[in-house]
């Protein structure tokens, strides 16, 4: 059992003036992404899980493979995130399996040296849907120079039948940063930085 892969797309943008200001460094941004066609489309099934263990593998190292390569290597990757959008005869829930899982993730995770986890976003759209990446610093969660979003569209991505599974990343946070880092505020709030919530 394979996912059956109708194309591969990749986005890649590089930002060179941001707020009327050059960037001393290009702040790039890009993502790859497969479109699958949806194993579980148009029917509810209960058990998902053979499905996920047996795409999940194959899609992590291809796009995790997809991803180094437009990087570089994985040391030049300092932020990341994954998404994936399920058609509109599929469950948010479809979407969420295929990434939401350490067989599709852990490729990526390792391949950068990654500490902190993948945020996500897990969609139901049609084609052209906004497909939003989120991402944030591979070993800081608290990095705010590196909470960032990627938002493109494939025209014709995601049939009524399919799912669209995404890798983001940057090579480097916002180029102006310049509202701090959370751990102030923990601090100001007199917040312990293991208990942000104080709860």
């Amino acid at each position: 059992m394979t996912p059956d892969i109708r194309k591969i797309v990749t986005y890649d943008e590089e930002v060179l003036i941001e707020g009327f200001r050059a960037a001393s460094v290009p702040w790039r941004m890009f993502a790859a992404a497969a479109v699958v066609r949806n194993p579980w489309a148009g029917r509810y099934v209960e058990d998902l899980k053979p499905e996920i263990q047996a795409y999940g593998p194959v899609l992590g190292e291809m796009l995790t493979d997809r991803m180094i390569a437009l990087a570089g290597g994985g040391d030049a990757i300092e932020a990341y995130g994954k998404a994936a959008v399920v058609g509109l005869d599929g469950e948010v829930e479809h979407a969420s399996g295929l990434i939401h899982t350490l067989r599709f993730g852990n490729h990526f995770r390792e391949a950068v040296g990654a500490k902190s986890y993948l945020s996500f976003t897990n969609t139901r759209g049609p084609a052209n849907a906004p497909i939003m990446v989120p991402l944030m610093d591979k070993n800081d969660a608290g990095r705010r120079s590196h909470y960032l979003t990627i938002q493109f569209a494939i025209p014709d991505a995601p049939r009524a039948d399919e799912i669209v599974v995404v890798l983001g990343a940057a090579t480097t946070g916002r180029p102006h940063h310049r509202i701090g880092d959370r751990y102030q505020d923990l601090k100001d709030l007199g917040h312990d930085v293991d208990n942000p919530a104080a709860v």
